[in-house]
């Protein structure tokens, strides 16, 4: 399919419908009435919004719980989300990402006010399916957001390729009104050796006529990182380096940003608003010595970039909105552009220099996301039930320009033949791309006053995978004013991503990589990507109940259970090839990984001032039916608790406090091997206190201290080395913030 034909179609579909629209009530032949005066029901996607596997952060969250950096701080603390490394390797393990009901990063889908955000596939993906990067939650700072929705379960399968686990669409704020919002915050950390951080931003709003508004925002951000010696106490398996040096695990390295965005909003008439939006970032790391196998080697080229950026990452967006409300219903269109260009450090490709530096040169990645979508919401009454069908369509075309990462060589003997592989790595082809189109439809019908319906069928192509089919129902049953239970059930799916995908992606090792049931033959193993794989699919159900007596006094309990299919990986696979003394393998789709578990929550008033608010998550089950492995390094169960005090209109405190059960350790390297040593992370809490105060001069002042009590968790290791201690939770520090409103 071309790609034009699905875009021309997002953008004149709204401008048609403006014409096509009538003023008077019609009804179709079969009965089907289409007016104003409806009974209104919700659309599917607010009905799945209020789903037991939804939550929503909201800007005063935000400012009287604020984060350091990332938003994913926050995040954490929703039923069923953790944070993880993208495979359960314990690689990077402080570049952890949001990680929803232990489906791992990889399928979490981020979006910014609805649109997919997908740099982090700019970035490698090793033979386990590890990346060397921060994810895609930190940029948008956290004073611009509105709101932060978190999806989980059968209600994120409406958003497509890379939701199994589930989405987070971050709401900028967009204010009407003319505002000028200058903002700043210091963070210290008691010990010298972790990175505090500092940010300051600035947002302007507000009307430019009677039809056109607009609002822009800045923002600079450094976090520090931490001392390059910080774990070497509780590193458990140092050795040393090439010069003698004991290795030790890094700590978090630190990052800079800076973000730029304008939106120009257009409102043509009472039916019909434009928006045109424009955004750059970059984001460079303050590199704190981490590599992927070895720790902190003190090698040239680690001790003269410690403290430097060695990865940086630039995003730049422009994008075109419309939105119509008629007398038939309301539409949503956009296209947009998102372009990353990723530029590194050179790193070794292959054996034990895989992931370190070897080298002063800079190399660049960089992939476009070309997104357009349009989606129509038409209230009706059919047989004398009202409903709300929601008609789709989306067209996503991904490009990746990569002459770094397939430039490999293959050991193998003269005249071997690979189909789709260039053997000589100088006449590979440094692009691949990948495009998705879907379709698809939903009905949010109304049964009876206590009884909601929604159900769906989206189809999408892939134009390497190919065709992808998806069912979803979901159902809520009022049984009185105060207790209802829901369900539902939905088929997810995950397009392999372009490094994947690309036979001319090549993994080698020199033979200490090889898989544990093919040992090397002397001449190394190699791993490709593979164009045949098919996508990654689950089926996600969950069953809740909740019982609500006002807006203060509620209580939730969701049982949820994924099954994974067609997980691609590298576990367990056969040679394809067999070239000499090399053995070749391919990404492959194993059968079956299966998550599950429980979510609850609870919020109580104790007082008339004083709310307190629960929510906990219990893993029943996570595991690759291959290997035996769990999905994600991810702890038992979860518990986070929050009190807050609105001591006057004025100020407020939050105590809130976070305890993460027991964690157990991989029982097998990367290779398949068992692990000899095996360190399970204990439990622990961490508990912080943080006040807001809004001063008769619209001038808002935040304290915080995080980590009250000084729980410092370090980082064992590297790697399977570290068991499940592949990450570290900063000590005590302290927060200040400004907010002055104008």
């Amino acid at each position: 399919m071309k790609a034009g034909y699905p875009i021309l179609m997002s953008v004149m579909l709204p401008i048609l419908a403006t014409h096509a629209v009538a003023d008077d009530t019609t009804t179709d032949e079969q009965g089907m009435i289409m007016l104003d005066t409806l009974n209104v029901v919700d659309t599917a996607a607010e009905q799945l919004k209020q789903a037991q596997g939804v939550s929503v952060i909201t800007a005063e969250d935000l400012q009287h719980r604020p984060v350091s950096n990332d938003i994913a701080e926050l995040v954490r603390t929703m039923p069923g989300v953790n944070l993880s490394g993208s495979s359960s390797t314990g690689q990077y393990g402080n570049n952890r990402q949001i990680d929803i009901r232990g489906m791992g990063p990889e399928n979490t889908l981020i979006l910014i006010d609805g649109k997919p955000v997908l740099s982090r596939d700019s970035v490698k993906m090793g033979r386990s399916g590890e990346r060397n990067t921060r994810g895609d939650s930190n940029w948008v700072p956290a004073e611009m957001i509105e709101r932060i929705e978190v999806i989980r379960g059968p209600a994120a399968a409406r958003y497509g390729s890379g939701a199994a686990g589930g989405v987070v669409n971050i709401i900028t704020k967009k204010p009407e009104k003319s505002v000028v919002q200058v903002s700043g915050q210091l963070e210290v950390p008691e010990n010298s050796d972790e990175g505090g951080n500092q940010r300051v931003n600035l947002m302007v709003s507000g009307p430019v006529s009677d039809n056109l508004s607009h609002r822009t925002y800045v923002n600079y951000n450094k976090s520090e990182a931490d001392s390059a010696d910080l774990n070497r106490d509780s590193t458990v398996s140092e050795s040393a380096d090439s010069s003698g040096n004991t290795r030790t695990a890094a700590g978090q390295e630190g990052v800079r940003n800076v973000d730029v965005n304008s939106v120009a909003t257009y409102r043509y008439d009472a039916e019909n608003r434009f928006e045109l939006e424009g955004g750059f970032s970059r984001q460079g790391n303050i590199y704190a010595g981490d590599n992927a196998f070895q720790g902190v080697d003190y090698n040239d080229y680690t001790t003269s970039n410690i403290g430097s950026e060695t990865n940086i990452m630039k995003r730049g967006t422009v994008g075109l909105t419309h939105r119509g409300e008629y007398d038939v219903g309301n539409s949503m269109s956009y296209i947009q552009l998102e372009r990353t260009v990723n530029t590194r450090l050179s790193e070794g490709n292959v054996g034990g220099t895989e992931g370190a530096f070897n080298s002063d040169e800079f190399v660049t990645t960089s992939l476009n996301n070309l997104s357009a979508k349009t989606e129509w919401n038409l209230p009706v009454v059919v047989g004398g039930l009202h409903q709300t069908v929601t008609l789709g369509g989306e067209y996503r075309l991904e490009t990746l320009n990569d002459n770094v990462n397939n430039q490999s060589s293959i050991n193998v003997e003269d005249g071997t033949v690979i189909p789709g592989t260039t053997l000589d790595a100088s006449e590979r082809d440094p692009n691949v791309r990948a495009d998705l189109f879907g379709l698809y439809v939903e009905d949010n019908l109304s049964v009876r006053d206590d009884l909601t319906l929604t159900g769906g069928l989206r189809f999408d192509h892939h134009g390497i995978t190919g065709n992808n089919v998806s069912p979803s129902i979901n159902a809520k049953w009022l049984t009185t004013d105060r207790l209802s239970f829901q369900a539902g059930v939905s088929k997810a799916f995950k397009a392999p991503n372009l490094y994947q995908l690309n036979p001319n992606y090549v993994y080698t090792t020199r033979g200490t990589g090889c898989p544990v049931d093919y040992p090397s033959l002397g001449g190394g193993c190699s791993i490709l990507g593979n164009a045949d794989l098919k996508n990654e699919t689950s089926i996600n159900k969950e069953i809740g109940v909740n019982y609500s007596i006002d807006e203060r006094t509620n209580m939730g309990l969701t049982w949820f259970h994924n099954d994974y299919r067609n997980k691609i990986s590298t576990d367990g696979t056969d040679p394809v090839y067999v070239s000499g003394t090399t053995q070749i393998f391919r990404w492959e789709n194993i059968p079956e990984a299966v998550v599950s578990g429980l979510e609850g929550s609870l919020r109580l008033p104790v007082m008339a001032a004083v709310d307190f608010s629960l929510n906990g998550t219990l893993m029943l089950e996570s595991e690759n039916k291959s290997t035996g492995e769990a999905l994600s390094i991810i702890p038992h169960f979860t518990l986070n608790s929050t009190l807050s005090w609105q001591v006057q209109d004025n100020w407020e405190m939050v105590f809130s406090g976070q305890h993460y059960g027991h964690t157990e350790s991989p029982t097998q390297t990367s290779t398949g091997s068992e692990l000899t040593t095996q360190y399970d992370r204990p439990s622990y809490s961490i508990f912080n206190v943080a006040t807001t105060y809004n001063t008769a001069y619209d001038v808002d002042v935040s304290f915080s201290v995080k980590n009250l009590f000084d729980k410092e968790i370090r980082r064992e290791g590297v790697s399977n080395t570290a068991g499940a201690n592949t990450y570290n939770e900063p000590g005590r520090s302290y927060l200040i913030g400004l907010t002055k409103t104008f």
